[in-house]
């Protein structure tokens, strides 16, 4: 699943120095913490920086180290959102999980005290619920899927970090709580070390910044990978997505987001944003100095400086990205 070499159009020139640009302006900021919680994410370099848009027509355009790998961490639960959503539909998928931002921190140990039932899949609580139900309805394959239709979005094969993987299954006694909350609560009725096991997998994956663009791409394009043109998800798996990546994404930061960028995004502790422009662009960056709410301080400032610049934000009100953008070819 090689990436072919595009032609670069003269918007996508533009484009290149606009992200060469940012990445110069926001290379010297070092604000922000490492996710020390999980060993191995501490021995990340903090100075590790690439940003990445892939465009619905299958162009790419990249700065810094977009290609250095790094785990996906909880980008993938909008992924994996996706898929269950494409499985079992959308009554039984939020049978399992709401769509309700919760405004508590993302590892929070509670459900809805109403539905009693996850807040949103975008959080712990909700992505292990998701993982869940994968398992029942996948069976003991489920990681194998999981691995497959991931890297089917992003275009290529992907791999375990193990030694996160290791790491993060070792130390994630706050994530086997929930896992044995949401049993309790019957949300799932297989068991909760295998759950804890496909989670902690999908988690470990390692993923560069174009993957997250590319990933975010097949999202903008109605779930068909711009690069690759193989269908990856259905058209109102990708609705439901985007609309909870929305609200949801970014944690207890996402109404800031919303306000601030007003995108479609995902964040994870790894250093990773995947974000959306739908039916034009994805947008991944890495950096791993996160902030308070576990958002990656560098790739919120790339995201809210190509919102500004290139009018991206979803009530724009003069929308100046969608003319903009239509110079890098059509989509598919």
């Amino acid at each position: 699943m090689d990436r072919p070499n595009l032609p670069r159009s003269p918007a996508s020139i533009e484009i290149q120095a606009l992200v060469v640009r940012l990445h110069a302006t926001h290379a010297g900021d070092l604000t922000g913490h490492l996710a020390d919680y999980i060993p191995e994410l501490a021995k990340a370099d903090p100075a590790g920086f690439g940003i990445a848009i892939a465009h619905a027509s299958g162009e790419v355009v990249t700065a810094g180290d977009a290609l250095t790998p790094f785990t996906i961490q909880s980008v993938s639960k909008a992924l994996t959102l996706a898929m269950l959503l494409d499985l079992v539909g959308r009554e039984e998928t939020y049978s399992a999980v709401g769509v309700q931002p919760s405004g508590d921190p993302f590892n929070a140990i509670m459900l809805d005290p109403r539905t009693k039932r996850p807040f949103n899949p975008m959080v712990n609580a909700g992505a292990i619920a998701v993982a869940g139900r994968l398992r029942e309805t996948l069976g003991p394959d489920a990681f194998t899927q999981i691995l497959a239709c991931l890297g089917e979005a992003a275009g290529r094969e992907l791999q375990v970090d193990q030694a996160v993987f290791e790491s993060e299954r070792e130390t994630g006694h706050r994530n086997r709580a929930i896992g044995h909350l949401l049993r309790a609560a019957d949300v799932f009725t297989v068991p909760v070390d295998d759950v804890l096991d496909l989670y902690f997998r999908q988690c470990s994956l390692l993923v560069t910044a174009t993957d997250l663009a590319v990933m975010g791409a097949t999202l903008a394009n109605i779930g068909t990978n711009p690069v690759t043109r193989r269908d990856v998800f259905g058209m109102e798996a990708v609705r439901e997505t985007l609309s909870v990546m929305f609200t949801c994404g970014m944690y207890d930061g996402a109404g800031d987001w919303a306000c601030r960028v007003g995108l479609p995004a995902k964040s994870g502790v790894g250093g990773g944003i995947m974000a959306v422009v739908n039916r034009q662009l994805g947008i991944g960056v890495y950096s791993p100095l996160l902030d308070a709410a576990g958002n990656s301080v560098r790739g919120q400032a790339c995201c809210a400086g190509l919102a500004e610049e290139l009018g991206l934000h979803a009530f724009d009100s003069t929308n100046s990205g969608s003319s903009f953008f239509s110079g890098m070819g059509h989509a598919p």
